[in-house]
């Protein structure tokens, strides 16, 4: 496979496909109870608004890790931790659990859409600065 970026390899394609299933199993084995009703025992996965609601918990930690960057602030609940960092972690762990819920090969899916984002043509430097190309 060409690559972008030189230092970028097919063996850390790999070690990333198999560093994110392994932090997908991890956090969903951690979070597995909240994917259980708790009065009633039912399997939250088969509601339908679930996807939603994980999705938007992710958001929220999102936005705040934005607001604790922002404002510089460290973390309430690990004051020896940037607020950004742990809220970053936060949504990746939200995130992980949600993959391992569903059963979806988070890991695969990175390693190949992070493959194809390497050679895509909007992501090169000269594409980048022509009018109406990606600054960010």
């Amino acid at each position: 496979m060409i690559v972008a970026n030189d230092n970028f390899t097919e063996a850390d394609l790999l070690e990333l496909e198999r560093a994110v299933n392994a932090l997908v199993a991890i956090c969903h084995k951690m979070n597995a109870h909240w994917w259980t009703d708790p009065a009633t025992g039912e399997d939250l996965t088969k509601k339908p608004l679930i996807v939603p609601t994980k999705l938007l918990l992710t958001v929220s930690e999102i936005c705040e890790a934005m607001e604790a960057d922002r404002k510089d602030l460290m973390d309430d609940k690990l004051p020896h931790r940037l607020g950004l960092e742990v809220e970053l972690a936060d949504a990746l762990i939200r995130i992980e659990d949600l993959g391992g819920a569903l059963k979806l090969n988070l890991g695969a899916a990175a390693r190949e859409k992070s493959a194809f984002n390497l050679v895509r043509p909007d992501h090169t430097h000269e594409n980048r600065v022509k009018k109406g190309g990606k600054k960010y």
